[in-house]
Parts: structure tokens; sequence; C-alpha cells
């Protein structure tokens, strides 16, 4: 993880498939060469940072299921 940089002004966006009707959902946004993560249901908590890199390789992870709690 890297330090985040200000998020006031960026624009975050969610899965498609996440569905409008609340639930377990993950918002990202692209700012300053990083992407960064929070959780939709508290926009105004914890914000994580990470490197490009770093979200590719975590993102191919859980599409293979690596990270799969299920």
């Amino acid at each position: 993880m890297i330090p985040t940089p200000d998020l006031s002004a960026v624009k975050w966006r969610k899965a498609s498939l996440s569905g409008h009707e609340g639930g377990d959902c993950v918002e990202v946004a692209g700012v300053a060469q990083v992407v960064a993560v929070r959780d939709s249901k508290d926009p105004d908590g914890p914000k994580l940072a990470f490197t490009s890199a770093d979200w590719r390789a975590f993102t191919r992870r859980v599409t293979v299921g690596v990270h799969d709690l299920a």
C-alpha cells in the first residue's frame, strides 16, 4: 500500500454487476498514478491506495479464484 493522495474531487465507480440495492460493494477511483479503493457503504471512511501494477495483480488473482472466500 502507498500513501493515499487527495481524493476529495475524484469520481468513484463500482462494478456494473453490483446493482443499486446496496450490499457489499467496493468502489475504485484512478488518480495520480494510483488506484484508490473504498467501501461503498462507508464513503467517508478509510480509503486505500495501490499502484496500478499491484491493483492489476490483485484483480488477476481474484479473477482466477485465488481470493475466493466462498
